[in-house]
């Protein structure tokens, strides 16, 4: 059969898989949607108190608390008496970002609204996590609400210059409360016990306003100590009856008699123009003030524009107690951009615990000590996440023991001076890595004095590391909890280090560090214990002092190689501390003299060798000349590869130093960094042209080269991974977009375009996940792979049809979870452009197996022992005699009719009404079988009358569809009575069959069974034996014909993949 012409544009370069179709169907006009077909969202890890919207408390009875912070769109809970573990995170989302909460009883309210006027707003109420209410707006709302109130039977909502009332009963809008001032409310409301229906609504003017939500009446005005005073910045009742404590923007504290309208006290804050107060709360269980602690009085008060909280002795005309420095970040004035500041301080009802949150993305809970007093708290427990966007993701690799760990743990640095270790399984495993006593270091230096000056306390964030520009990890050696080894110094400089701390094989047995980072602006990588958590004892130069740019861990986990920004290459032990290597390897000063003599008498030969075969470089040779941008250490530690933005790939002798390789692609492009994967021994390389390119190692040849865009240059690669298996380059590129590579195609395979610009991505070893962090977000998204639970076309796909996509919530919302991608329905792909007409066999030259189950040809080989496995072991036994005491059938003639009637043998006429259903089976059995038989033998005349292919398929085709034992039927009743007529046709069939290259499987079987069957009457028959000799002939040329081509086939991609 001829092959099909296919269209020249298909016959002459690559496309993508072709999908059989009949001829005549038409494609869809209309345009499929598409969404990334192998990502799908599940969730968004890191987020705890990113926004500057207060957490709200919800007390559950005398010692267990609630807190509830928002996150954007969506309220996550935490139980303060299991450490702040999250216990509910609300759904659906808001449609807006949250802007005020407040729990009360079993509810929490939160606001939500746009940054617009025509924004869409609301006020849902979330009970357990779940929606169950929703407060109706009056019409023409056009304020968001910034703080939310509810005592009594009142719900008050705060705006701009409006105060909405709502009724706890009815869930129903009451009244609207506008004031006559000109000036804007500052959003500081509150009430007092005994004062009933009455808030306090403070104003930009620093004026407080007392109204009644029952008749929404103005009842009076307290006005500010002195008109330069500024805003209200906060407002809280006091424990003591009719006393409240008002916070203005440029003034100090006061507490002010509500009833006398008097100021009782003022509290002077120094530097309260440059961090007024913001929060306010109060202790409640009558102890903290005076001399002991035994006293009752003792006030908190933070401010958004600084790190501490600041605790006052409200006895006496009051007195600062103390300050807890650096409870959270300093504000991004003082931080360059890392967010910071205390949102709100709040003691919790009847306990020494206060609670803080900070604009740094984290909630603390610090606890007060009796025995012996101190008015300072000591944390207690704390949740967190980074402070400034994320600029680093890697997934921890596997251990070399296997543990189950894959895939849980992942690693993101932030600009924020961190790195956090995020457990995909369980969140309160989620830690930060410790950089030591940050604490200890400032006290020594003085910077948590009260008498020093605001900026000095910013530099607090100055003793923490730069931030990492680059990081390896390698578990191999990582001694988990218990890993301690040697010094115990936090990041000592192993040169300086003088004797054994610690002997060897000690050290060997409790394992050391497993990861290495490169900061912004450090010459000195740094080392970290991943099973502890914490700092790493050395700090490991660069070979010319200049900045870390990359970072590589031998697999073995016992080397680290470090690259700089000078192009100098250093190998350091970690276990040790000590420098082992350069690359290329260090000279004496006579080696380098004649090294240079050699290169100046030998120059022209060197360039003969280079068109001859690969150049051979002598020690000493081959520095970058430019920032070495990507390392890695091969699977057997033999080989290193450096890449740098000088346009060279080099290949190094791991054990001596030397330069053994190198690609050199200068002046083409600038390469910017470098990927390994182990198993596939395969990196990409990603260059200023907006390409990544692929080179074999083990060849040292490049293999693939994939463009983010087809105007060369367009696009740059920000960051990019290798699948777990090595078969897709997953890249995030300056467009927004995540794009996804098939290797063995070089097609792009899938693509999603982000809301904003991807700055890092990560891929598990398990398969499982795709984490990816956006600019200007503390959040890490992560992602399900769908092709793990069901199936997704790889077709090849083209930039039109990239469309955005949302990214992973914190409460999951809108995502998949595992099993939902699995058990989702598949979406109808558009049919591809290539279309191939419906065939029996694509070539000629193309050896084709059927379509049959393997079961059923191989259960026809095996039929005999089949049947003598399922023959009865012993004859059936006669049913027993029922029990005496059991009453007799014949009292019921219904009954004995029918069971006479049922036990009655089959009439011999043949009647369905006297069979029994075992009998009627086996006839029926009986009767196919025999009717197959003849259809059978029909076609065997046929065949032997006009013997042809068509005639010869038709036979074979009948019997591929008849079952296992109906075929050993057909061929054990063949005629085997002289001439042997369809004994001859039916080993003719097998031939044509085996020359047109179809069905060699079932050729094979029904040969076997037909020999097994037959075999004592061909061998009497010179006749048959010819025609099986023809049959063995056959079978012959065509397992030499396709062992060749398999052979060829191994012999070319062995010649490929040789290192020549």
């Amino acid at each position: 059969m001829p092959a099909p012409k296919l269209p020249e544009k298909v016959a002459n370069g690559p496309v993508a898989k072709r999908q059989k179709l009949q001829v005549g169907a038409g494609k869809s006009s209309a345009a499929v949607v598409r969404k990334s077909k192998i990502f799908a969202p599940f969730r968004t890890v890191g987020l705890v108190s990113p926004t500057d919207v207060p957490f709200t408390s919800l007390p559950l009875g005398k010692a267990s608390f609630q807190i509830t912070t928002s996150v954007g769109r969506s309220l996550q809970t935490y139980d303060l008496k299991k450490g702040l573990n999250l216990v509910f995170i609300t759904r659906p989302q808001t449609p807006e970002n949250i802007t005020a909460t407040l729990a009360w009883k079993k509810v929490v309210f939160a606001a939500w609204g746009g940054a617009t006027a025509k924004s869409a707003r609301g006020v849902w109420v979330f009970q357990r996590g779940k929606k169950t209410a929703e407060l109706e707006l009056p019409r023409g709302s056009k304020e968001n609400m910034t703080r939310i109130l509810v005592f009594g039977e009142w719900i008050v909502g705060c705006g701009a210059t409006d105060i909405e009332i709502w009724k706890t009963s009815t869930m129903e809008h009451y009244t609207t409360l506008q004031g006559a001032s000109s000036s804007p409310l500052s959003g500081c409301i509150c009430n007092m016990p005994t004062y009933l229906n009455k808030i306090f609504v403070g104003r930009k003017d620093g004026s407080v306003e007392i109204w009644n939500v029952s008749t929404a009446k103005l009842l009076y005005t307290l006005l500010p100590p002195a008109a330069d005073f500024g805003q209200v910045t906060a407002l809280q009742s006091t424990p003591a009856l009719s006393l409240l404590a008002i916070a203005y923007e440029s003034g100090p504290v006061t507490i002010h008699d509500v009833r006398a309208d008097r100021e009782v006290m003022r509290l002077n804050l120094g530097s309260s123009k440059k961090a007024p107060v913001t929060t306010i709360s109060f202790r409640t269980d009558g102890l903290g003030a005076g001399e002991d602690g035994r006293k009752d009085g003792v006030m908190a008060t933070a401010s958004r524009d600084s790190s501490d909280i600041t605790f006052w002795d409200l006895n006496n005309k009051g007195r600062k107690m103390g300050t807890l420095r650096s409870a959270h970040n300093p504000p991004p004035t003082a931080s360059g951009g890392v967010g910071g500041g205390v949102s709100k301080v709040e003691f919790m009802p009847g306990q020494a615990v206060i609670v803080s949150s900070g604009l740094d993305n984290s909630l603390k809970s610090w606890i007060f000590d009796e025995t012996p007093f101190s008015p300072i708290p000591r944390i207690l427990h704390s949740r967190g996440g980074h402070a400034a966007p994320i600029s680093s993701l890697k997934f921890l690799p596997s251990n070399s023991d296997g543990s189950d760990d894959i895939g849980k743990w992942l690693l993101s640095a932030s600009q924020d001076r961190t790195l956090w270790g995020w457990s995909l399984r369980r969140d309160g495993q989620s830690t930060e890595l410790s950089q030591g006593s940050i604490q200890k270091k400032a006290k020594k230096m003085g910077l948590l004095d009260d008498s020093k000056d605001l900026k000095l306390h910013s530099k607090f964030e100055d003793l923490k590391a730069p931030a990492i520009t680059c990081m390896a990890c390698s578990l191999n050696r990582d001694g988990g909890m218990g890993a301690m080894p040697g010094v115990t110094g936090v990041w000592n400089n192993s040169s300086k280090i003088k004797g054994d701390k610690k002997k060897s094989p000690e050290v060997s047995m409790t394992g050391w560090e497993s990861i290495v980072t490169g900061h912004a602006g450090d010459m000195s990588a740094r080392t970290w214990f991943w099973g502890r958590k914490r700092a790493g004892r050395w700090t490991f130069a660069t070979g010319d002092r200049t900045e870390v740019k990359s970072i590589a861990i031998s697999p073995c986990g016992t080397f680290t190689v470090i690259g700089s920004a000078g192009g100098a290459i250093d190998m350091y032990n970690l276990q040790s501390g000590q420098h082992r290597r350069r690359f290329p390897a260090r000279l004496t000063q006579s080696e380098a003299n004649k090294l240079k003599l050699q290169q100046y008498q030998d120059e022209n030969t060197l360039i003969l060798e280079d068109e001859q075969g690969p150049r051979k470089f002598a020690k000493g040779q081959g520095r970058h000349k430019g920032a070495v941008t990507g390392l890695a250490v091969d699977g057997l530690n033999r080989t290193i590869i450096s890449c740098s933005d000088d346009g060279k790939v080099k290949f190094w002798d791991f054990a001596t130093g030397s330069l053994v390789h190198e690609i050199d692609w200068y002046p083409m492009v600038k390469i910017l960094s470098l990927r390994y994967h182990p198993n596939s021994d395969l990196i990409a390389l990603a260059c200023d042209d907006g390409s990544i390119r692929v080179v074999d190692i083990t060849t040292r040849k490049l293999v693939r080269e994939l463009w983010a865009s087809r105007s060369h240059g367009e696009l740059r690669i920000i960051d990019y991974t290798f699948s777990s298996d090595g078969r897709w380059i997953i890249a995030a590129a300056s467009d927004s977009s995540v794009r996804v590579w098939d290797l063995p195609t070089g097609h792009l395979i899938d693509a999603m375009k982000l809301p904003g610009q991807c700055t890092a991505v990560a891929f598990s070893p398990s398969g499982e996940y795709l984490a990816t962090a956006l600019d200007g977000e503390v959040g890490v998204h992560i992602w399900t792979n769908r092709t793990l639970f069901t199936h997704v076309s790889t077709r090849q796909i083209a930039d039109d049809e990239i469309t955005t996509t949302s990214v992973p919530t914190a409460s999951g919302e809108g995502g998949s979870a595992l099993i939902d991608a699995a058990t989702e329905d598949d979406v109808e792909e558009e049919q591809d452009e290539t279309l191939v007409p419906t065939m029996d066999q694509l070539s000629e030259g193309i050896t084709t197996l059927s379509l049959v189950p393997k079961a059923r040809w191989q259960t026809l080989l095996h039929l005999d022992i089949i049947r003598a496995r399922n023959k009865p072991k012993e004859a059936p036994k006669a049913p027993e005699k029922a029990p005496f005491f059991l009453p007799s059938v014949s009292q019921n003639p219904d009954a004995t009719a029918s069971t006479a009637t049922a036990l009655a043998p089959p009439s011999a006429d043949g009647n369905a009404e006297h069979k029994s259903r075992i009998s009627s089976s086996a006839l029926a059995s009986k009767s196919s079988a025999a009717a197959s038989t003849n259809v059978f033998t029909s076609h065997l005349a046929t065949a032997a009358s006009d013997p042809s292919f068509a005639s010869y398929s038709t036979l074979l085709t009948y019997l591929s569809a008849l079952p296992p034992s109906a075929a050993d039927v057909a061929i054990r009743t063949l005629d085997t009575t002289p001439p042997y007529t369809e004994l001859h046709t039916f080993i003719q069939a097998l031939t044509a069959k085996l020359q047109e290259r179809k069905d060699y499987e079932l050729v094979q079987a029904w040969m076997s069974v037909f020999l097994r069957l037959h075999g004592d009457i061909i061998g009497k028959d010179e006749g048959l034996v010819g025609e099986l000799r023809k049959w063995q002939e056959e079978a012959k040329r065509e397992k030499e014909r396709v062992g060749g081509l398999v052979g060829y086939g191994v012999g070319v991609v062995g010649w490929v993949r040789s290192a020549r």
